[in-house]
């Protein structure tokens, strides 16, 4: 950090003041420091676009406002895929067009669980932005709302006497100043994720809620090439895994919903870090802006997890950890006949253990990383349903969120397995018509 004028207080009023000052009415504002502190670059013509941006965030939201301007991250969000993205080419249709036909016809032969009704979708960095932000908006916005308010209630808190009048009348303006940080930062890593994804269910979680599969081939040709491996094979094998995991969700139509809530129960027990805020309100250096940028990146602002959070946690992470086990397994025994898929998949797990810099960025942003970390195990207990009893059976636990396997059952199959094989289809039909009553 540069070096305080007033080391002993923490911060220096008159700097601190006149910044403030600045900053609230609008007037002489620091292009190079604004842009430092939201991690933008340092183009003169984007920073003046950029700061146009806040200005006009800042005066819509007026005072009482309340949440993030979504607008301003999509829009940053949207600029950064433009940046680096490529056409669809004919070549990239055909190429994806020929693997879903031929990924299809397998997965048919290893799950009941149906083929999509709905074409798949091709999609641009920018239009994988503009599709997936709805998604995104509704994971973030308990934490973009309770960061905001942290940071007005803090900067109130601990601002000099000198700005007692100013910021009294100010409340609105420092809420939207506040949210439009946050939206920029939300922008920026999801402009950056888009250059990463392959799929529509990337994430963990499909973005379409009509269940249907997605591919963005600029990135999936990125991924392919640096295999060495058979390019044909490389595409059969990411699109059946991607069409498995559609299959899966528009199967369980209760699926997505059901894991949306979950989150969105965990992000509802987040809590910010006060004094954090409040130490780095208190050492508020206007030379060294990164600190406010870098506090937001590291996660630093939120609060250790509560025992509430941590149960919500457990159970997101089973759920992911099933969808996806599901899915490896399913994809393994569609993909027998590629010679080279044991390489393929395990390119693609080693992708998915590691995780990109902008995946990394947004699970600090949200505070959860939507990674689920048994996965092995839980591929492993569906294989072993499998083997012990059939894939049809293995498959109808997905018929009914009551019938999921639990993480004791990821632990110790075994039990599960004596289950259904004591009753097999007929116990499993007689729960469900009792579930609905009939």
């Amino acid at each position: 950090m540069t070096e305080n004028p007033n080391a002993e207080s923490g911060m220096n009023p008159e700097d601190f003041e006149r910044f403030m000052k600045e900053f609230l009415a609008g007037r002489g504002m620091d292009a190079d420091k604004l842009a430092e502190s939201a991690g933008l670059p340092t183009d003169p013509a984007q920073l003046a676009q950029m700061i146009n941006q806040i200005k006009a965030a800042m005066g819509n939201l007026g005072d009482g406002a309340t949440g993030v301007n979504w607008q301003l991250a999509e829009k940053q969000a949207r600029e950064i895929a433009r940046a680096e993205s490529k056409q669809i080419t004919d070549e990239q249709r055909k190429l994806i067009g020929d693997a879903i036909l031929i990924g299809a016809l397998w997965l048919n032969e290893v799950t009941q669980i149906s083929d999509l009704s709905n074409d798949p979708k091709l999609l641009t960095r920018d239009l994988w932005v503009a599709d997936a932000l709805p998604l995104f908006q509704s994971l973030s916005q308990p934490v973009a709302e309770r960061m905001s308010d942290a940071l007005t209630e803090n900067m109130k808190a601990n601002a000099p006497e000198e700005l007692a009048t100013i910021l009294g009348d100010a409340g609105g303006l420092m809420r939207s100043a506040g949210g439009a940080l946050f939206a920029m930062q939300l922008g920026q890593a999801l402009g950056k994720l888009s250059a990463e994804v392959l799929t529509g269910g990337d994430i963990g979680l499909p973005i379409f809620k009509d269940q249907r599969a997605a591919f963005v081939p600029q990135n999936l040709d990125a991924f392919v090439s640096g295999l060495d491996l058979e390019v044909d094979q490389a595409y059969i094998y990411l699109a059946i895994r991607e069409m498995a995991h559609a299959r899966l969700f528009k199967h369980s139509k209760w699926l997505r919903d059901a894991i949306v809530l979950q989150i969105s129960e965990y992000a509802g027990g987040i809590k910010i870090d006060n004094s954090r805020i409040t130490e780095m309100a208190e050492d508020f250096d206007p030379g060294n802006t990164d600190a406010i940028r870098e506090a937001l990146e590291s996660g630093a602002f939120i609060a250790e997890r509560t025992p509430e959070q941590l149960l919500a946690l457990a159970r997101i992470e089973t759920t992911l950890a099933l969808i996806e086990g599901w899915v490896d397994v399913v994809t393994e025994e569609a993909t027998v006949r590629l010679p080279k898929a044991a390489a393929i998949a395990e390119a693609v797990r080693r992708r998915r253990a590691t995780g990109g810099p902008a995946e990394v960025t947004f699970g600090t942003l949200i505070g959860l990383e939507l990674r689920p970390r048994r996965l092995r195990e839980a591929a492993a207990m569906w294989r072993e349903i499998a083997r012990a009893t059939s894939a049809d059976l293995r498959d109808s636990l997905w018929n009914h969120p009551d019938l999921l396997p639990t993480a004791e059952d990821i632990n110790e199959p075994s039990k599960l397995i004596a289950k259904l094989n004591g009753g097999a289809g007929d116990d499993l039909d007689q729960a469900l018509r009792d579930l609905l009553g009939e």
